[in-house]
């Protein structure tokens, strides 16, 4: 039965879709009942696997995608719409619906963790379809203006405008309280999102605004609390992933693995089909020296990515070094070099080599070790990347045990001057040191770095204080050079950056200078509130 017509999207017959459907037939039938819904023809597109969508999403705009979940072989439908998410290929508009006859539950939570419009199970009818876009389209075109703020990660200006929406739109005001949440802990502002979410609380149980709390209390190392909330809610909402999620990230921070495989390993029961899950259940097994664990949840998680855009080259290293603790290193090199070849950039590569070097020395074969340390350095040398804590301090691990000592030390210093107030990144440095029998000797190390980089990081203070401005921003500037990965640094260069345009005119080679140095903040430490209040300052200042 159809809807009636002043219930239909005014604009439905300009809108354009796309078809993903293994089976001619039922890209047929999909084509039939949108013409049907009055869709112009020739605004359908039709693909037959993933690759095909893939394509057509890269080179359209569709307002409305209908997709199946099983593709055949290569991606499915899930891993369609991962992607599509993941490169931005859709626009916050387009309703995506995933259309199925699987019923089963790790189809079901694997397409609900990326969150389509809407999922039907075969077979659908017109009337199920119109009312769904209906719903979907109504719904998003009260959010368009706060999507568009999202896109662009202005996240304050997007916690603005749900105020605004707040203010007259009563309909929606669960949608968006919910998605106000979010922003202010994306924003970093966790203290106005821990009041949000008790007030809510204090009139009804909302499980989201609880997980809301809950992460708020972790910001602010409250963990025992954000624990205890956290294990009620996931007690309560069995199938509630990212609280689970969460919940990891606590246990994690309060060093309790095993529990945290225990709920790692409830979450991969609910939704097996996770890429990154498994990854982190294979990363905390091989922690606890659970190696056959580790072993069948990396080997899953490569298998899951091999057509995904979430596979990650850290899965293919946790299964190298997961062998190798298994004496099987023979089989570490195979995965390496699989990795190599999956992987082309210069971090993966010193990644892997300082891996390989790590399967050598616990092979007992010296000789080859020390070659791929060389190698390692050199490739270090001539590609400049810079890679996370743990690879550097591995990295630097590798160099000690086959007598690389002064290429070991510099990243190790290096590490300590991006970092020199993280109290737990220099303990672990002096372990490395201490390690290699080197504990004095690393220790003056990490002082004469740490006070290295704090001279460095005053230097520009000082001289703002001193009103010298110009001088003051040429500080900073060395020391953003210097400390790349120094988060303070790179905030306050924005900050000074920003005032100076403030007070005289904006400069566009400026302006560039300040947005890349808060993306590299954004990359480095992820819901910094400080970052997002200077980006926000910015998008201001150039709007």
């Amino acid at each position: 039965m159809s809807l009636p017509q002043q219930q239909l999207p005014a604009d439905f017959g300009d809108k354009s879709f796309l078809i993903i459907d293994d089976f001619h037939g039922m890209r047929s039938i999909l084509r039939d009942i949108l013409r049907s819904c009055g869709v112009n023809p020739r605004n359908i597109a039709t693909a037959a696997n993933g690759g095909e969508a893939i394509a057509l999403l890269e080179k359209n705009r569709f307002d409305g995608v209908l997709c199946d979940f099983n593709l055949g072989a290569g991606k499915n439908g899930q891993q369609v719409l991962e992607e599509a998410k993941f490169r931005s290929l859709i626009g916050p508009g387009c309703a995506w619906i995933m259309i199925t006859a699987e019923k089963t539950t790790d189809v079901v939570m694997g397409a609900a963790e990326y969150q389509p419009d809407a999922y039907l199970i075969k077979p659908i009818t017109e009337a199920t379809l119109r009312l769904r876009l209906d719903k979907i389209w109504s719904k998003k075109e009260a959010f368009a203006d706060i999507d568009r703020a999202v896109v662009e990660q202005d996240f304050l200006r997007a916690v603005k405008l749900c105020d605004q929406r707040l203010a007259t739109d009563r309909s929606n005001a669960g949608e968006l309280l919910r998605l106000k949440c979010q922003l202010l802990l994306s924003a970093g502002e966790h203290e106005q999102a821990r009041s949000l979410c008790s007030a809510i609380l204090a009139e009804r149980d909302v499980p989201w605004a609880k997980l809301g709390l809950a992460r708020a209390q972790f910001a602010a190392g409250e963990l025992a609390e954000a624990r205890a909330l956290l294990e009620a809610l996931v007690a309560e909402n069995r199938t509630f992933l990212e609280a689970y999620d969460w919940l990891v990230a606590v246990l994690k921070a309060q060093d309790d693995l095993t529990k945290a495989e225990e709920v790692l390993e409830q979450a991969a029961r609910l939704s097996p089909n996770s890429v990154t899950r498994q990854k982190i259940l294979g990363e905390v097994a091989l922690q606890l020296g659970k190696l056959d664990n580790a072993e069948k949840a990396f080997r899953k998680s490569v298998a899951l990515g091999e057509h995904s855009v979430l596979k990650t080259a850290d899965a293919y290293l946790g299964l190298a070094k997961t062998c190798s603790a298994k004496d099987n290193p023979n089989e570490a090199l195979q995965v390496l070099g699989t990795l190599t070849k999956q992987f082309n950039d210069d971090e993966v590569k010193v990644k892997a080599l300082a891996t390989e070097g790590m399967v050598h020395h616990k092979a007992g074969d010296p000789i080859a070790a020390r070659k791929v340390a060389q190698q390692l350095g050199e490739a270090l040398n001539q590609s400049g990347v810079r890679t996370d804590s743990a690879t550097t301090l591995e990295m630097a691990e590798l160099m000690l045990v086959t007598g690389e000592k002064s290429q070991a030390v510099a990243l190790l210093q290096d590490e300590v001057r991006n970092n020199p107030e993280d109290k737990t990144l220099l303990g672990r440095v002096q372990q490395v040191f201490d390690t290699a029998s080197m504990g004095a000797e690393g220790s003056a190390l990490v002082e004469a770095s740490r006070k290295e980089a704090l001279e460095l990081m005053n230097q520009g203070v000082l001289l703002v204080r001193d009103g010298k401005f110009d001088e003051a921003l040429a500080a900073l500037r060395t020391a953003c050079e210097r400390l790349p990965s120094n988060v303070r640094v790179l905030l306050n260069f924005a900050h000074l950056a920003l005032g100076i345009m403030q007070k005289t005119a904006v400069d566009p080679a400026l302006v560039d200078e300040i947005r890349e140095r808060l993306l590299t903040v954004r990359r480095l430490a992820p819901g910094e509130k400080r970052c997002a209040q200077l980006m926000s300052q910015l998008d201001t200042l150039t709007r």
